[in-house]
């Protein structure tokens, strides 16, 4: 049976295209119990989609901005509960 998990989409803009974010959140997800993925968006923003269990998927956010506080200058955030729809995470 499928279970609902917390899904977040944030969307990240500032100076986070060719700067090493795709991997420094890569390497931030390893940390922590996510799915999902995080990939470069053409108008210049980074796309984040993560799920997991509500406190995993909050600090694995709260991580990925401290991680890279100097390069984000907005990051906009949609909370969601749904069905599981990731199975590890990946660069897009």
């Amino acid at each position: 049976m499928p279970h609902s998990v917390v899904h977040l989409t944030v969307f990240y803009s500032g100076h986070v295209q060719g700067v090493g974010f795709r991997q420094a959140v890569l390497q931030v997800a390893k940390e922590y119990e996510v799915a999902g993925f995080v990939q470069n968006l053409a108008d210049g923003r980074v796309l984040l989609e993560a799920e997991g269990a509500a406190e995993g998927v909050d600090a694995f956010v709260a991580a990925v901005q401290d991680r890279m506080h100097g390069y984000v200058r907005n990051s906009e955030v949609r909370k969601q509960i749904r069905v599981a729809q990731f199975q590890g995470f990946a660069l897009r």
